[in-house]
């Protein structure tokens, strides 16, 4: 594998066991990954999700209970009208759901969705073991208890639950999203919450549900979720034009892309999806100037670097030599100018014992060291500033405890 290969693909596991930043060079890529984005409030189901939707929900509830509510707790007309007429994700998403259902009646089945810790579980793990056996056809050899955690549990990115501008409350963190289907776990979506996106990590399901699309039922639950919580976006992650397996996630729309040279998000449109099929790098020159999305700056793009993982990987090339992000051509950096005059000394730095300027943490190596080159602290450092951006970095902790 060449090294721009290496440092495009994604590998998740290394992103969750300990840094919470990723970013691919595309321009060197063979596979180029692109970020993607939905706004929530914009995002209207097609026909087909519609049905994905109802026909699940058909199953769960079952037609004796239709029959026997429907008796018991009339809509009234004006309520039965604006069901037949419209359809709202946020509501249709949650109609099966045990509390959400007036009893009595008993359904044919009872179906609750929690948001959990993303702590590791056996019952998480049986789930994880089927679908990586029977959906990506992995051997036993190749699944394991470990795997599972260090891949999708105890992400470092902390839960809390934080009051925003407005006076709502919101939660934040990594969580795992847990469909029981008749009390036992069918299905687990990872999940991200940022101050104002829902991140997709991964969906998981058991085969025994197979025939209900639950990856289609996890993507459009998770748009809900930004719709109701107030988050607005959803991520659902990289987007690679020549993977068959990532297709899917040009259902969902208005869909947005990031162009990697000016870090603006613009339109996906048919123009946009011709010049994909031309593969390698997508040139965003002489896309319509109306496309293109006025980037606000939010919350959520605020990062908190962890330290590294304990266990080896790639520094990025083949023989093992170091190569500086500096001396990449990767699109979208900083004037180096501004990159090399950035005031390192004052970035701060969290510790157990407090928040500390990194001039007082790290030992640069030599005053004079070349940054653009030097694996050192301030070299590291500066690869971060130019992955992040300046504009971002004030908002910056480095946070290097051991947790």
């Amino acid at each position: 594998m060449s090294a721009a290969c290496y440092q495009a693909l994604v590998d998740r596991s290394w992103r969750r066991s300990g840094a919470l930043l990723y970013r691919p060079n595309q321009r060197d890529a063979c596979c180029p990954h692109y970020s993607l984005r939905i706004d929530s409030t914009r995002f209207r189901p097609t026909k087909d999700q519609r049905q994905a939707i109802n026909r699940f929900n058909k199953y769960i509830i079952g037609d004796v209970y239709a029959k026997e509510a429907a008796r018991r707790h009339p809509k009234s007309r004006e309520q039965a009208r604006k069901r037949d007429t419209e359809f709202h994700l946020a509501e249709r998403i949650h109609e099966s759901e045990s509390e959400s259902l007036k009893k009595p009646p008993e359904p044919a089945h009872s179906f609750d969705v929690t948001l959990e810790p993303d702590n590791f579980t056996e019952e998480k793990y049986m789930v994880y073991e089927n679908y990586q056996r029977t959906v990506h056809r992995e051997s036993m050899d190749e699944i394991s208890r470990s795997g599972f955690t260090k891949f999708l549990c105890n992400s470092p990115l902390r839960r809390e639950i934080v009051t925003m501008p407005d006076g709502k409350e919101k939660r934040l963190g990594s969580y795992h999203q847990c469909y029981r289907l008749d009390g036992q776990l069918v299905a687990i979506g990872v999940l991200d919450l940022l101050p104002h996106a829902v991140s997709a990590v991964y969906f998981l399901y058991h085969e025994s549900i197979h025939n209900w699309s639950p990856g289609k039922l996890g993507a459009l639950r998770e748009i809900a979720v930004a719709l109701e919580g107030g988050y607005r976006w959803w991520y659902p992650g990289f987007y690679i034009h020549t993977c068959p397996k990532m297709r899917y996630k040009m259902d969902y729309s208005p869909q947005q892309i990031l162009n990697p040279d000016t870090n603006q998000w613009v339109e996906v449109s048919s123009e946009i999806l011709a010049k994909f099929d031309n593969h390698g790098y997508l040139d965003f020159a002489g896309v319509n100037i109306d496309q293109v999305i006025n980037s606000e700056k939010q919350a959520d793009d605020s990062v908190s670097i962890e330290d590294q993982p304990d266990d080896d990987y790639s520094d990025g090339s083949e023989n093992g030599s170091y190569i500086s992000l500096l001396s990449s051509n990767m699109p979208g950096l900083p004037p180096m100018d501004d990159v090399l005059s950035y005031d390192y000394d004052n970035i701060p730095v969290r510790l157990n014992g407090g928040i500390f300027p990194a001039v007082g943490v790290f030992q640069w190596q030599n005053e004079d060291e070349d940054i653009r080159h030097g694996p050192g602290p301030r070299g590291q450092l500066a690869q971060m500033v130019a992955a992040i951006g300046l504009d971002l970095m004030p908002q910056l902790c480095l946070d290097i405890r051991r947790t």
